[in-house]
């Protein structure tokens, strides 16, 4: 498990999480109103701040964070920090990399004339009676 790899890819959840919540993400219960992202990333963020040995820096980095979401700087701070923990803890590496969606592309067409695509260089109909004209 390559801990920077896996810091990279939490940092935007956290950063979500920290976005939608501030400070209280560290302590902050379920919220089903939260989407995806966001839940994701309190959860990440709770299980590094759980660790005894990390609190008081992702607690810092947190805060930091807080107060300017957008700040590069602030976030690579916590990717740093999120980094360190995972480097001293293999087995909470390995716990946040299954917490993250699988990799890869999925696509999903849902309902009438509904069409999923990568790519698409041309036309698509799905309309019926449609004239197509080039």
């Amino acid at each position: 498990m390559d801990a920077l790899a896996v810091a990279t890819e939490v940092t935007p959840y956290i950063t979500a999480a920290v976005t939608a919540y501030g400070t209280a993400v560290l302590t902050r219960t379920t919220d089903t109103a939260a989407d995806a992202t966001v839940s994701l990333g309190r959860r990440i963020v709770q299980r590094l701040w759980h660790r005894e040995e990390s609190r008081e820096a992702i607690e810092g980095a947190v805060s930091n964070l807080a107060e300017v979401p957008d700040d590069e700087d602030f976030q690579a701070l916590l990717r740093a920090h999120i980094k360190r923990a995972l480097l001293d803890d293999p087995a909470l590496a390995t716990e946040i990399a299954r917490l993250l969606p699988a990799a890869g592309v999925s696509f999903t067409a849902s309902g009438a004339g509904a069409v999923a695509v990568r790519n698409n260089s041309g036309i698509i109909s799905t309309g019926s009676g449609a004239d197509i004209q080039r």
